[in-house]
């Protein structure tokens, strides 16, 4: 007899290598066509809601890795709780306009905007979003997010835009809408106005200029014979200078300096002494700041007079404490323009270039004109100095040119009428990391209104009529009469039809009473749009709900997405739209360094796929802090491909020695098994409070860890390894081996579901290998339930214990190979000299040498008495020898019972009994 025919070697069809990039496309057709997801949400329709409210990507060009690490957290918190007791479903959304899709037009599709009406572009703008719509959706997909990709919501939808202008609709009528004449964000190379959320600051070189200007009328503090110095980096603000603020309770000092007499803060005399090289200075005089209010000073670059005024926004961080002030460029500078009634100027257009109103300078682009202005101060002997700085500067978003501030008639929606009832919110949000709440708070704290109009065309049209008056007519018929036609045509009737046929059936006004009426022609900024889901999505969509469970996007959300839909969310129902707020960091590459086709540093997901396949991309979301920024390169990725490795072939040893196993038939009750499977049953047990706890908290990472470790440490390198010799060793249905296999298919079904949120494709794939009666998916089972075990704490103290000896066991055992005292640990025999808790522990233990490994192990003595040769550590003294007696054919033991059966002689008395009993 082959000996080697009577080993219950593991057998099973599931593939050793993953091959990822080949199969996961056919898994995923395999869900579309079983229609998966359909049968998650009808499995769990009786269950409790989870709703994660998916954040729009915008619909322009491939996902990027950022897009995936989004995308993939989302699928694995939505994953989880739909197999762990909730109704999850998901509808991905896009949002679909703003300037990058017009700007995308005519550079990628060469559309020339002005040889087409409004409503022909807008046309061929919505075409290009969806086209954009589809291969991102595609793309989404190829990452096994699982959701509703025929029914996604589009900002650009007709249903979407209905309820965005019933959002805007009752703002209106709750007062939170005006329109007014105030200093925006304005961005020459956009042409429009723009939120704060739209700037970011980037470095930029600017011209900083001393000036000085001559004192008028001194009020009796000041001497004709004295010059107010201000300081700015905007030269070309100065045509617009109307006032010069200063602080009221600051000291201010007359100093004579090179035979002129200037006017500047005490507290930066010292620093303006050293900055103006000036010499020989004298102080002639202090005064507080209040005692200037009034002092007129003349603007150096026109004889017109620049009051001198009073307000708290002065600082003594830099400049002079003498602020040039210009209420057309500034939020301060307006207010206290305002104040003072200095009036309004702005002589800039929309371009950016200079108007009539800045004589000299008219038909200049602003940051051209700071040299000619600069010269003309140096002419009339007003600069004092000009040198070039560089420093964080607001720019444009989308376009990174510089913007400036510019008064213009604009929207607004008011912040400061709700801001206590959002900040109240914000404190019952719970935030994913912590320090969310406060970032949040401040924003809101120190935002001013939000102006919500620009002047685009690819966008939700502001539904506002004008009367003959120039009266804006907002009222719940008009927005109700918009809304419904949108909800039947789209909102590119608005550019089409005439106002008379957007209105009402016979609407009249006292502010139009020849009837004739006109539209406004600004559109929503995108963030209203975006921000106006939680009503478009969430309120519309019967199977959703308002507020959400979490919304999760990047960090940079706080000045976007989170923002925008909590304050129309709060303005409109009163409360915060999401229940909890998660957020990720930026993907770096392996250095630490922003991605970007420059350095040639991205790493594209979708290539990443083709060669590793989505699950390696999965995985290494799960193996990183993602509240924090995050790295990733081919090193990581090869890393996680590794680990991935070893999860996969701990899965498929398992699946091996499940062959012949059937659950309903061959299991073993927990209290009918011996202690050593009882203890891994606790083990698996423990990890699946673990892992679910660490779902329930959104920590992937500790996910990713518990499920790494217990595949390496307590499977592959502690219970797998001792098993093999029961597995293969012992008769196909002996009690031992049955209830080995009962730890196994418990542990390979609950490992299985434990990864399937992140894991998906392989979890699947798995799944279909588990032998039993089960779900069609592992994604129609449910998490593993947490069970009791009486004994468990015992148990893990005893087989913890045990656990510590067998280290040190292994460790003389390498010490004797590295001796040559033996090859294999089967060759060994082992004499142990225990300590007293050791002792104990191991005279509990029936059938050390299986536990060890060894041929033969026994307790020769106390650790007290070990011999000389004896490898001593913490718990026991240790000494190997070679094993007495022959090696037997089948299961490699060294042992003296070899040949006593005459019918076997190469095999060990255990063996011959195994093989006559069953073969």
């Amino acid at each position: 007899m082959n000996y080697k025919d009577t080993l219950l070697m593991p057998k099973t069809d599931f593939p050793m290598r993953g091959g990822l990039p080949n199969k996961e496309p056919n898994i995923q057709e395999k869900w579309e066509s079983d229609q998966i997801y359909q049968k998650v949400l009808e499995k769990n329709k009786d269950l409790p809601k989870f709703i994660l409210h998916d954040g729009p990507p915008y619909a322009n060009g491939d996902i990027h890795l950022g897009h995936a690490e989004n995308k993939i957290l989302k699928d694995i918190i939505v994953r989880y709780k739909s197999m762990n007791g909730f109704n999850a479903p998901y509808i991905p959304g896009w949002d679909t306009h703003g300037l990058p899709i017009e700007t995308a037009l005519a550079k990628k599709k060469k559309v020339n905007r002005k040889e087409h009406s409004i409503a022909e572009f807008r046309k061929m703008c919505a075409e290009y979003a969806l086209e954009q719509v589809k291969l991102q959706k595609e793309q989404f997909k190829r990452l096994g997010v699982r959701g509703d990709w025929d029914n996604p919501y589009i900002t650009l939808n007709k249903v979407y835009e209905a309820e965005q202008i019933k959002v805007f609709g009752e703002m209106a009528n709750r007062g939170l809408i005006y329109k007014g004449k105030k200093p925006v964000y304005w961005s020459p190379s956009s042409e429009s106005a723009f939120a704060e959320a739209e700037i970011e600051y980037q470095d930029k070189r600017s011209p900083s200029i001393y000036v000085a200007f001559p004192v008028k009328d001194g009020k009796g503090v000041l001497e004709q014979d004295v010059s107010v110095v201000i300081w700015t980096t905007t030269p070309w603000t100065l045509p617009a200078n109307l006032g010069i603020s200063v602080h009221p309770v600051y000291t201010y000092v007359v100093v004579e300096a090179d035979g002129r007499k200037f006017v500047v803060v005490e507290d930066l005399l010292e620093h303006l002494t050293t900055s103006l090289e000036w010499e020989n200075t004298k102080v002639l005089k202090k005064m507080k700041g209040a005692e200037l209010e009034h002092v007129v000073t003349t603007n150096p670059l026109y004889d017109r007079d620049s009051l001198v005024v009073l307000s708290d926004h002065v600082t003594t961080e830099s400049g002079t404490g003498c602020v040039h002030t210009a209420p057309g460029h500034g939020e301060d500078d307006f207010k206290v323009g305002k104040r003072y009634n200095l009036g309004i100027l702005c002589p800039v257009d929309g371009k950016g270039v200079m108007t009539d109103e800045a004589p000299g300078y008219e038909g200049m682009f602003y940051d051209t004109a700071n040299k000619p202005i600069t010269e003309k101060l140096k002419e009339v002997n007003a600069l004092l100095k000009l040198e070039f700085i560089t420093h964080s500067y607001p720019h444009d978003w989308r376009t990174k040119k510089p913007i400036i501030f510019r008064v213009t008639d604009q929207w607004f929606a008011s912040i400061e009428k709700i801001k206590d009832q959002i900040l109240s919110e914000i404190k019952d949000v719970k935030w994913y990391p912590s320090w969310g709440e406060t970032r949040l708070h401040n924003m809101v704290k120190d935002r001013d209104d939000w102006c919500i109009s620009r002047q685009r065309v690819w966008g939700v049209p502001i539904p506002v009529f004008y009367g003959e008056d120039g009266e804006p007519i907002i009222t719940p018929e008009t927005i109700d009469h918009i809304s419904n036609l949108f909800r039947e045509h789209g909102s590119n009737i608005w550019f089409e039809w005439e106002a008379t046929e957007l209105l009402p059936e016979g609407f009249t006004s006292e502010h139009s009473p020849n009837g004739t009426f006109t539209k406004e022609t600004d559109i929503m900024d995108v963030w209203f749009d975006s921000g106006s889901s939680h009503q478009s999505v969430l309120n519309e969509r019967p199977e959703l709900d308002r507020p959400a469970d979490v919304y999760l996007e990047g960090t940079d959300q706080y000045r976007g997405w989170f923002n925008s839909s909590l304050t129309t969310s709060v303005a409109v129902t009163g409360k915060a739209p999401y229940k909890t707020i998660i957020t990720h960091g930026f993907t770096l590459d392996g250095e630490g360094k922003k991605m970007s086709k420059s350095l040639g540093n991205v790493i594209d997901p979708m290539k990443v796929m083709k060669q590793l396949g989505a699950d390696i991309i999965r995985l290494w979301v799960s193996s990183v802090d993602y509240q924090s920024d995050v790295r990733v390169s081919d090193d990581i990725l090869k890393q996680v491909s590794e680990v991935y490795r070893k999860i996969r072939n701990t899965l498929r040893f398992m699946l091996g020695n499940l062959n012949g196993f059937d659950p309903t038939q061959h299991r073993v009750a927990y209290e009918d098994m011996n202690e050593l499977d009882q203890y891994m049953a606790v083990k698996v047990n423990k990890l699946v409070e673990r892992v679910k706890d660490a779902y329930d908290d959104y920590q992937f990472l500790s996910v990713y860890n518990a499920v790494h470790n217990f595949c390496t440490i307590e499977l592959s390198s502690f219970y797998l390894d001792l098993a093999k010799d029961t597995l293969y060793i012992e008769g196909e249905n002996d009690h031992k081996r049955r209830s080995m296999q009962t730890v196994l298919y418990d542990s390979v079904v609950s490992l299985t579901q434990l990864v399937a949120p992140i894991l998906a494709h392989t979890a699947d794939e798995v799944w279909a290998y588990i032998p039993g009666v089960k779900e069609e998916s592992v994604q129609l089972s449910n998490m593993p339930e947490v069970k009791q075990y009486d004994n468990a704490e015992a148990l893990i103290e005893k087989w913890d214990g045990m656990l510590e000896i067998r280290d040190e066991v292994l460790k003389a055992l390498e010490n004797a190979r590295n001796e040559k005292v033996i090859g294999k640990s089967l060759a060994a025999s082992i004499e142990l000299y225990p300590s007293t808790e050791a002792k104990e522990l191991l005279n509990g233990v029936a059938e050390l040498d299986k536990f060890f490994i060894v041929s033969k192990a026994s307790i020769a003595g106390d650790k007290d008495h070990a011999p000389e040769e004896a490898h001593v550590y913490d718990q026991v003294g240790i000494v190997v020898k070679a094993a007495d007696g022959e090696t037997c054919d089948r299961c490699w033991t060294v042992t003296t019972t070899v040949g006593t059966d005459a019918d076997h002689p190469t095999l060990c008395e255990r063996c011959a009994t195994v093989v006559k009993n069953n073969y």
